[in-house]
């Protein structure tokens, strides 16, 4: 996995680049929104503390939600770069559920002395949010992570 390196990084920012645009999208600042959650993980156990920035909807209950992370544990620090898209459906008056995903990308530091992998994968979240900006959800994926378990706030401007 380490010798690719250089050619998954090539794909990585080329991703990037195609999705830049996106960012340039002209919307109402009210929708937008920054969040921080934290929970835990299963496979490898750890804790982990992040935070995403979530954009106004892109069309019907579509919204680009793209998030860093961070874990904590069993003898190994995680960072990941989600990059996910959600599709957020009403449920009664004040409360939705959502579901989506994306790619990802994983920074891996264990060892002694330290080692440092670099992978990316695809992951899938699902999850409960309140109108007022809390939400609990869960995430599954591949090279990361196997299960992730958080619950977070979203700040949204008004």
């Amino acid at each position: 996995m380490v010798a690719r390196t250089g050619h998954f990084r090539r794909r990585i920012v080329l991703f990037l680049v195609l999705l830049a645009p996106l960012t340039a999208l002209e919307s109402p600042v009210h929708a937008q929104g920054v969040g921080f959650q934290g929970g835990f993980t299963i496979d490898p156990e750890q804790a982990y503390f992040g935070t995403h920035l979530e954009t106004p909807e892109l069309g019907y209950n579509f919204h680009f939600r793209p998030g860093i992370e961070g874990g904590f544990g069993n003898d190994l620090i995680l960072g990941a770069i989600n990059v996910d898209f959600v599709f957020k459906y009403q449920v009664g008056a004040v409360w939705r559920i959502y579901q989506g995903g994306g790619p990802a990308i994983y920074f891996y530091r264990f060892g002694n002395p330290s080692f440092t992998e670099v992978t990316g994968g695809l992951g899938a979240v699902f999850g409960f949010a309140h109108d007022n900006g809390f939400f609990t959800e869960f995430r599954v994926g591949n090279n990361g992570p196997n299960l992730k378990l958080g619950v977070g706030w979203t700040i949204k401007s008004f």
